[in-house]
């Protein structure tokens, strides 16, 4: 080695420096030192793939001598006249490579012979640079896959090829050319195959003919005559993804059709990588476009002039503005200036958002969030009208309290027996009334929290509405206020306790909401399978648009002063509560000409018994709205 003029470099199995003679010290520049156990630094880059084909293409047959480039340590090209030759242990086994380099000068038949021979991987270079433009035009895998199986035939010279997948531990056949159809999909082990042989090797191409092994047992048998099989990894993003076969039925195939087949896999594994990337990229537009369409906010992403370029589905339900209205436009509410601070707005509609952006880096893109705070608004509203009215509620007759009992205090002697019985009367009426009070309080705090206690058993409604005729009848002091209902009522499944609240409640109601006087009826319809209580007046009304929120917390129907009634705006909010928790059911209408009408239901009790002989009775809670 030490002696030979020539620079020789031997290689290992793997293709790693184990030799490196000063010859080729002198040619190269790299001294052994630096280059002993890693692969060969000088070959260039356009010259990978022949030279990947020619060891191989040695590896299974004769030497072969070629006019290539090198690369010097200081970057310049060497024109060199290279030899490869197997190297072999005693028993005839390879374990590597002989390669032999000296300057060459072509003599002008070698240069026309090198020329034309250029001229030819010219031609197929470029036929492969069109045939891969063309292929990476498509962004579906299995269609590149067919098309470059397709254009592997041309370019090899193969008389049939094919591509298999890499899936876990197994190889699928992909895709085929000059091979049955029904090939397809055909699966293998990896570890015992070709591919698994040649990722073992560390090697990029792998040539296999009958001379060496049996061809029968492959599935590439079903080519008739088959001699060779030729094969390259192709990596996609860095990793084997699968691999490329030209199968050929002669035995002798060039270093040429090996360096194309290598070419064509690399360029195959970009084309991949390029369309997985572009359907990621779909999958990832699409995931997004879903969640973004299925968000209850209200999402729009704005371009650097501020116009809105995407519109979900939630934003158009919370604006009424379709997409069609607001893209290429600035959206229908002012944007927070800062990321993190949001922004309330009032739409013209009357609802209330509250809104908050984000910048997207890169960009100069923005998303602005938006969501319906109308209801959390609103009972920001109620709870400071409610701090307002139970103030005003109780300061009332705690006034007269403190008025009376420091009067008491301080001047008993000489208030007569008279006075100081009135005054105590007076104290224990508001007491009474502020007592109340706190209980309606109370029973709103159960109400909202659906846990008001409910006994539901039959019972006779006509005890609890004579019993509640009663207790109001003297307070009607401008109205007249009657009882309809007939002699004998069915029994219901009811609470007589919550019962006689809800109907208690619905007459204060009647009487209070009807300062001018007249008529308020408590009326009971009996029907099939239930009993209705309907309580009427003469009063204020209701304004149609507050039917349904009248039995709100905190909520009055009456659209004038507040404080000409009165009153926390809890009493139907519970009456709807206990209702509810019984099964039944209340509701509120517009009487005729004037007035309110409404009308609670209870079901009738079928006289079912229990296994035992007594009558069926059920314990409820109240669960909240709906519940009925």
């Amino acid at each position: 080695m030490a002696a030979v003029a020539d620079a020789v470099v031997v290689l290992d199995i793997d293709q790693r420096v184990v030799q490196w003679n000063r010859g080729a010290e002198r040619l190269f520049g790299w001294t052994l030192t630096e280059v002993i156990g890693h692969p060969v630094p000088m070959v260039p880059d356009d010259r990978k793939a022949e030279y990947h084909a020619v060891l191989e293409r040695v590896r299974v047959s004769r030497p072969i001598s070629v006019t290539t480039r090198r690369i010097h340590r200081n970057g310049g090209l060497l024109d060199v006249r290279a030899s490869f030759n197997r190297l072999t242990d005693v028993h005839g086994t390879m374990v590597g490579w002989v390669c032999v380099f000296h300057p060459h000068t072509l003599t002008p038949a070698e240069s026309e012979l090198e020329q034309l021979h250029l001229a030819e991987r010219a031609h197929l270079v470029r036929r492969l640079t069109d045939m891969m433009t063309d292929i990476s035009a498509g962004h579906d895998v299995e269609e590149i896959l067919d098309r470059v199986v397709s254009g592997l035939t041309e370019l090899t010279g193969a008389d049939a090829g094919g591509f298999s997948l890499i899936e876990g531990d197994s190889l699928r056949l992909a895709s085929v050319a000059r091979l049955p159809r029904k090939l397809l999909g055909h699966r293998t082990e990896l570890r015992r195959s070709l591919l698994g042989e040649l990722l073992a090797s560390g090697r990029k191409v792998l040539l296999a003919s009958d001379e060496s092994r049996p061809l029968q047992d492959l599935l590439w048998a079903d080519l008739d005559g088959l001699r060779t099989v030729a094969l390259c990894v192709c990596d996609v993003r860095g990793r084997p993804y699968g691999a490329l076969y030209a199968l050929y039925r002669r035995r002798r195939i060039s270093h040429v059709e090996l360096e194309m087949l290598e070419l064509l896999a690399a360029h195959a594994g970009i084309a991949l990588g390029n369309a997985m990337a572009y359907q990621e990229t779909v999958r990832q537009r699409a995931h997004e476009h879903a969640i973004v369409e299925a968000s209850a906010n209200g999402i729009a992403v704005l371009d650097r002039w501020g116009r809105v370029r995407k519109w979900n589905r939630s934003a158009v339900e919370l604006t009424g503005r379709e997409r069609s209205e607001v893209v290429g436009r600035p959206p229908p509410f002012p944007s927070p200036t800062e990321q993190g601070r949001p922004l309330r707005h009032r739409m013209d509609n009357g609802r209330w958002l509250e809104i908050l952006v984000t910048d997207i880096a890169g960009t100069e893109e923005r998303v602005v969030d938006f969501r319906d705070i109308t209801p959390a608004k609103e009972l920001e509203e109620q709870k400071d009208l409610f701090l307002a009215t139970a103030g005003h509620e109780l300061r009332t007759p705690l006034t007269v309290v403190r008025g009376l009992s420091s009067t008491l205090t301080e001047r008993w002697e000489q208030l007569s027996d008279e006075d100081r019985r009135c005054y105590l009367e007076l104290i224990a009426d508001r007491s009474e009334r502020m007592a109340r009070l706190v209980e309606n309080l109370l029973l709103g705090v159960e109400a909202g929290k659906g846990q008001l206690p409910v006994r539901v058993r039959p019972c006779d409604v006509g005890e609890a509405l004579r019993g509640v005729y009663a207790a109001f009848r003297p307070l009607a002091v401008e109205h007249e206020l009657e009882l309809r209902m007939p002699e004998r009522l069915p029994p219901v499944l009811a609470d007589p306790e919550a019962t006689d609240v809800i109907v208690s409640q619905l007459v204060e109601n009647a009487l209070k909401y009807s300062p001018d006087g007249g008529t308020v009826t408590v009326a009971v319809e009996v029907a099939e399978d239930q009993v209705a209580i309907v309580v009427s007046d003469e009063g204020v009304g209701i304004d149609p648009v507050d039917s349904g929120r009248i039995f709100d917390r905190f909520v009055q129907g009456e659209t004038g002063d507040r404080r000409r009634f009165g009153g926390f705006g809890l009493g139907l909010h519970i009456v709807q509560q206990l209702a509810e928790a019984q099964k039944g059911q209340i509701t509120a209408h517009p009487n005729q000409p004037r007035g309110t009408r409404m009308r609670f239901t209870l079901r009738r009790f079928s006289g079912q018994r229990d296994g035992s002989g007594g009558r069926v009775e059920s314990s409820a809670r109240g669960d909240g709205a709906g519940s009925g």
